[in-house]
């Protein structure tokens, strides 16, 4: 077992394509898994999909890609974390979450995830900002980035389409500096009263 970045609930590991391919295949061609994400509406192949397990497990300056396991044992593979577009540059990355198991929908292991995903981006790869675009429709995602300290910076309307209509996308950030100053608990998480 890889111990990755761990929260309360959840730990970030590497990808694994024995632990983590089937389920990446499964979960991003379920319909009601990508419903308002920014992916999901082509078929996703099986020699798509080991493209981007091959391209994500090799190391490049530009994307830190994640599985999120659970921590309680035995840990059970619940979705996927990314930091995207990073710009050492610039201190800058966009960041993703999606949570597979719709069972385990709205038990906080997203909002965990993005806890320590945004602890990583920080702490360890000392970016000076995080960016995140997620569909208005995504009251989960929204709610999730909320709470780790992300805010509303714009809207771009009508920019996917995304079943059935023209959707509009919510623009957040999250400045290291703001993030520093909020209070945490012991796993990184913006405390409840602060976010």
């Amino acid at each position: 077992m890889i111990t990755g970045w761990v929260g309360e609930k959840i730990r970030l590991v590497p990808l694994d394509r024995d632990r983590h391919f089937e389920n990446a295949l499964r979960w991003l061609n379920d319909p009601e898994v990508t419903q308002w994400t920014l992916m999901g509406d082509l078929p996703l192949t099986r020699l798509m999909e080991e493209d981007y397990f091959s391209r994500a497990s090799r190391p490049n300056e530009t994307d830190v890609a994640f599985a999120i396991e659970t921590r309680d044992e035995p840990e059970e593979h619940v979705g996927f974390a990314g930091i995207h577009r990073i710009s050492f540059r610039h201190g800058t990355g966009v960041t993703g979450t999606i949570i597979g198991r719709r069972g385990l929908w709205n038990r906080g292991l997203g909002t965990d995830a993005i806890a320590v995903r945004t602890r990583y981006a920080f702490e360890v790869l000392g970016l000076r900002m995080l960016y995140s675009e997620v569909l208005a429709e995504n009251v989960g995602a929204l709610r999730a980035l909320e709470r780790s300290g992300y805010r509303e910076v714009g809207r771009q309307p009508q920019k996917y389409w995304k079943r059935g209509a023209y959707r509009d996308v919510v623009l957040l950030a999250l400045p290291r500096d703001e993030w520093r100053a909020l209070p945490k608990d012991a796993h990184g998480r913006v405390a409840p009263s602060a976010g």
